[in-house]
């Protein structure tokens, strides 16, 4: 090999190096550039493109320990809810909000397992929106609106939730009460507002018998003839949302009361909670 063929081969090899820090470096300027919300949201199409996986024991364990929802479902769709509480949890940040408080697995699992019971009936659907989840102790105050709170959900992608009372949602699981289901269907709806991946996937029809039902029952709950707590009737908001709960956590109730009501939320949610598998075939 000639002497000026090496100097050629030395002088491209060293072009190429040059050209690859070049491109790392510029890569890593536009990384920087995105937010954490974007960059959370990333995270969200990679778990949701490459995760297969479902949970470790002790993870099963929590759920088969504490969650009614999941305890019912058939061993597919047992398989299935698994695999979509792991990618929940893993495109997420969830953070404590004192320093004497600690993030749990447990935590993880169960505010997860919350958001996909309420969207199960869509698999695609894992709340893109909304890439951080703030966990307080108890109810905790807001300066913006100088109350102390037990949840709400932030438009700018974060939903915030009392670890004591999300948590008394579960243990008194028929009282038409669930905080997290509350919290939840409100960014349900939010999500199927904004203009990303997730964008109008509630049924159309659905959405407007469901309008239909709303202007009456916010007068029956006035008028103390409801199903549902006078806080439903803030507004049409807090009215799906307070729907929510009873249609989890009375559903019987909710179809004798009124079936086109019964009927409605079923197929907003794209699910029928009184068709779930019974506990005793749960391990089929």
């Amino acid at each position: 090999m000639t002497s000026g063929l090496v100097i050629i081969i030395i002088l491209f090899a060293l072009i190429l190096f040059a050209a690859g820090i070049i491109f790392w470096s510029t890569l890593n300027s536009v990384v920087d550039l995105f937010n954490h919300a974007t960059r959370y949201r990333f995270k969200h199409l990679w778990y949701s493109v490459f995760s297969k996986q479902g949970l470790n024991i002790h993870q099963r364990e929590i759920l088969l320990k504490n969650f009614t929802y999941y305890q019912k479902l058939d061993a597919e769709n047992k398989w299935l809810f698994e695999r979509r509480v792991r990618t929940f949890m893993g495109m997420k940040e969830f953070i404590v909000r004192t320093d004497e408080f600690e993030l749990t697995e447990e935590m993880k699992v169960m505010i997860s397992a919350c958001a996909v019971q309420l969207s199960f009936g869509f698999p695609g659907i894992f709340f893109r929106h909304f890439y951080r989840i703030l966990i307080y102790p108890d109810d905790y105050y807001s300066t913006i609106t100088k109350k102390y709170h037990q949840g709400e959900v932030n438009r700018g992608g974060i939903i915030v939730l009392s670890w004591k009372n999300f948590l008394l949602g579960y243990m008194e699981e028929n009282d038409g009460r669930n905080l997290g289901l509350h919290e939840m269907a409100h960014a349900l709806l939010l999500e199927d507002a904004i203009m990303n991946g997730e964008f109008e996937f509630l049924d159309g029809e659905a959405l407007e018998m469901w309008e239909e039902l709303v202007v009456h029952e916010m007068i029956l709950i006035q008028n103390g003839n409801s199903i549902f707590r006078r806080y439903g009737a803030s507004n049409r908001h807090e009215l799906f949302a307070v729907a929510v709960e009873v249609y989890f956590e009375q559903p019987l109730q909710m179809k004798q009361y009124s079936p086109r009501l019964y009927a409605t939320m079923s197929k907003l949610l794209n699910q029928d909670i009184l068709a779930l598998a019974p506990v005793s075939q749960a391990h089929l």
